[in-house]
This record gives structure tokens, C-alpha cells and sequence, in this order.
């Protein structure tokens, strides 16, 4: 499958239709890198048979040891609940895998998925509500993004090699084209320019609000919210997958969330 990617201008109140079909699927990417703030964007997923589609949201630098920070999207048959599939790379190592089935129907309405990233943590918000917090455990010997400007990403395409059941369910090309629809992209964050901005981006000043002492961590409901989440639609998680690790778990997985 190709793979076309299509540079944009920060999306602010554009609507962005995503495709694929059997020759090719398609891209976008942000202008500008970040470092640091809060990236929102209202997506809806492709509906109906979805198997074998991959719907991606995410940041990410280049190189080798790229830092990442994901929200894809996995798609299932009619009837069946997509997966939302997230993870985190830190120097380009991944393996921080989280997924949950979602608590509405996302491909009938607009949902807002939103990553904040600071200093202290990077949180993953659908709607508002916190799905999941990776703190910064620097100290402890935990790689955290926090020297590289990261891109923005959106793409749709064709993964029924796992996406779905491990692979067991491929792509219907007969329901071709899948569309995704992107909208509203908000990036309050601030602009990577170069190694300068590793101090400047963490600066906890008015401008760069999402350092502010507020976002620290979560407040007490906003982490109740996230247990209650959790509790109900998490489906994997890879701090619980002791065969995977052969019960060596990575340091963080016993280190507090919040």
C-alpha cells in the first residue's frame, strides 16, 4: 500500500477528510514541531465495517530514538467496538501500550481527543476525560519526550496484518473508499525552535500556561474520572502483562499515575 502524506498548515476550523482504498492512504502532518502544550482534535471514525483500518492521532519526532505520543484507532466489523489502541516512545522505545473499547459510538458523532504534554506528565484526554497519565520518572531512570520537537500527525491505513483481531479479519475492499473526518485541530503549545527551546518551552510562564503548578497532576476528580474509565473499558495493559515481560515489569508500572 502507498502511503501519501500531505503537509498542512495548522488545521484551525478545517475539515479534513482522510481515505483509503485499495492503491493508497493518506496523511497529514503539522507545519511546525512543538514541544510542550495541548493538542486537540475532534475526529469520527470510519463507520461501518472498519476492519483492517488503522485511524492515527499523533506527535512524534524523527530519527531512531524519536520520542512519540499516540492515539490510533483500531478498527473492527459492524457491530463491534473499534479499539482505542494508545503508547508512548521515548527514545525510540515503545512497548507502553494501552488500549480501551470506547464508551459511545465514535463514528457517529465528532469526540474530542486531546494530548497534554508538560514537563511533569503527558495525559491522554477523550472528551475531556483522563484515560491515561505517563509521568515524568526521570529520576528514576525513565526516559521522558522532553528534548525533541514533535510533529503532528493524522493518517488512515491499511494494517488487517493485526489491526484486528491479530490479523484474523481483513480489509472488505468492496466497502472501499473508508473516510475519516478530522476537524477544529487546536495546538496551544509552544514552537520547537531548535535546542533553545528545551528550556524555553518548560519555562512555567503565563504563555506557557500548561506548565502552570495547575497541571502538576490531575485534580481529584479528574483522576477519579480516570479510575472509573479504566476500571470499566481497559482492555489491555501492558504494566499487567507479566507473561510479556517474563515478569521483569518496566520501572514506571509501579510507580504512582498521578
Amino acid at each position: 500500500m502507498g502511503f501519501c502524506k500531505h503537509p498542512i498548515i495548522e488545521i484551525f476550523g478545517l475539515t479534513i477528510l482522510t481515505d483509503l482504498v485499495s492503491t493508497s492512504g493518506s496523511g497529514a502532518q503539522s507545519k511546525r514541531s512543538f514541544l510542550f502544550g495541548s493538542f486537540e482534535m475532534l475526529i469520527k471514525l470510519v463507520p461501518n465495517n472498519s476492519a483492517g483500518t488503522v485511524t492515527t492521532y499523533y506527535l512524534s519526532s524523527t530519527g531512531i530514538k524519536h520520542d512519540e505520543i499516540d492515539f490510533e484507532f483500531l478498527g473492527n466489523i459492524s457491530g463491534q467496538p473499534y479499539i482505542i489502541h494508545t503508547n508512548i516512545y521515548t527514545q525510540g522505545v515503545g512497548n507502553r501500550e494501552q488500549q480501551f473499547y470506547p464508551w459511545f459510538d465514535p463514528t457517529a458523532d465528532f469526540h474530542n481527543y486531546t494530548v497534554h504534554w508538560n514537563p511533569n506528565a503527558v495525559v491522554w484526554y477523550i472528551d475531556g476525560i483522563p484515560i491515561r497519565v505517563f509521568r515524568n520518572y526521570q529520576l528514576q531512570g525513565i526516559p521522558f519526550p522532553n528534548q525533541q520537537g514533535m510533529r503532528v500527525y493524522t493518517s488512515l491505513w491499511n494494517a488487517d496484518t493485526w489491526a484486528t483481531r491479530g490479523g484474523l479479519v481483513k480489509i472488505d475492499w468492496n466497502s472501499a473508499p473508508f473516510t475519516a473526518t478530522y476537524r477544529k485541530f487546536r495546538p496551544r503549545a509552544c514552537y520547537w525552535n531548535g535546542p533553545l527551546s528545551i528550556a524555553q518551552c518548560a519555562i512555567p510562564t503565563k504563555s506557557n500556561w500548561w506548565n502552570s503548578p495547575l497541571y502538576n497532576k490531575l485534580s481529584a476528580d479528574k483522576f477519579g474520572q480516570m479510575n472509573s474509565i479504566r476500571s470499566k473499558y481497559m482492555i489491555y495493559d501492558y504494566c499487567k502483562d507479566v507473561k510479556r515481560f517474563k515478569g521483569v515489569m518496566p520501572t514506571e508500572c509501579s510507580l504512582p499515575q498521578n
